[in-house]
């Protein structure tokens, strides 16, 4: 199992702060969310990072057990 964790407003998207999922595929992690959530993540603003680095590249991303991908929406401010 592989651990989603949801920052910022996707937070309030996902209904929770992080989510574990069955190892394998992005796409196929993704495919498995809701679809509102999946729109979400898959905005290219938002960036990932795999096991606390950042990932600059984010195709080929295959999860595996014990893995903890987070998503980090853009921040706005003022």
């Amino acid at each position: 199992m592989a651990k989603l964790v949801f920052l910022g407003r996707l937070q309030s998207v996902a209904g929770e702060a992080e989510r574990t999922v069955a190892s394998g595929p992005l796409e196929t992690v993704l495919a498995a969310l809701e679809p509102d959530l999946s729109l979400a993540l898959l905005d290219e603003r938002v960036r990932f990072a795999l096991n606390g680095t950042l990932l600059g590249d984010r195709g080929g991303i295959v999860l595996s057990p014990g893995d903890e991908l987070a998503f980090l929406p853009p921040v706005s401010g003022g």
